[in-house]
């Protein structure tokens, strides 16, 4: 398929994971991708992967924000997606009698602010084109409750959720569609980092999947190409599940 055909599309936490997987679907679908990365070895990698550009930048940073979207939009002539992905999940973000405020700061700074700051700056480039896709990268614990909490974490993917919604109705009638993907646990360096120092703490989140094992990267960038793409012309201010059937389950199959 070659749904985004020359489409100009930003993608911030691409040199890894989700970011990675959807950078190469990007690219396989006709895009040109610029990937953003505040690691430059794997961001610059990911780059020449897939014939794109690579930019540096902290995304919690409002002037290196600026930049990014004006770095495409010179290389390129436009900005029609923008895949607000970057994030962290650092282990001092736990429980909220455990986490202190810096670090509750950081991962809000990261997961939440730097979304703020994306959607802000790309929009401009979106009214004037009169069309765009904005996709943010939510999670399922936005719409359900966990006793193993990560607790600055799941506020702001919450966060990241309400303001996709509000943003896809806000500029609907512009042809801009916001959406908040949600995925489910995914099989990234991140998770497997994670879960390698806690099997009991991987097993207690494995157990509630209905479909009975973690998501790939890939297909989570096949449903980022969906949202990116005129196929969802349709869809707007959602909550786009990736999650395996894990919100919709009371008990999992035997």
């Amino acid at each position: 398929m070659q749904r985004l055909q020359d489409r100009v599309a930003v993608i911030t936490g691409a040199g890894s994971g989700i970011g990675l997987a959807t950078a190469r679907r990007f690219a396989e679908e006709g895009a040109k991708v610029v990937c953003v990365d505040l690691d430059e070895p794997s961001g610059a990698k990911a780059a020449d992967e897939v014939g794109g550009l690579f930019v540096k930048a902290d995304v919690t940073s409002e002037d290196d924000v600026v930049r990014m979207f004006q770095t495409a939009f010179d290389a390129y002539g436009s900005v029609d997606i923008a895949f607000n992905n970057a994030g962290i999940s650092p282990p001092d973000d736990d429980s909220i009698l455990e986490t202190g405020l810096d670090a509750w700061r950081r991962v809000q700074e990261v997961n939440l602010t730097s979304v703020y700051l994306c959607c802000k700056h790309v929009i401009p480039y979106m009214r004037r084109q009169g069309k765009g896709s904005i996709i943010n990268t939510a999670s399922f614990v936005a719409v359900m409750g966990s006793a193993t909490s990560q607790i600055s974490y799941t506020a702001s993917k919450g966060g990241v959720l309400a303001m996709s919604r509000e943003l896809g109705v806000q500029f609907a009638r512009e042809g801009i569609r916001v959406n908040a993907l949600c995925p489910g646990p995914v099989n990234t360096p991140l998770l497997q980092e994670l879960f390698a120092k806690d099997p009991e703490r991987a097993q207690r989140r494995l157990v509630h999947i209905p479909v009975g094992r973690f998501a790939e990267a890939t297909e989570i960038a096949a449903a980022v190409a969906f949202l990116a793409s005129d196929d969802a012309s349709f869809i707007t201010g959602s909550e786009f599940l990736v999650d395996g059937g894990i919100s919709g389950a009371y008990v999992t199959p035997l």
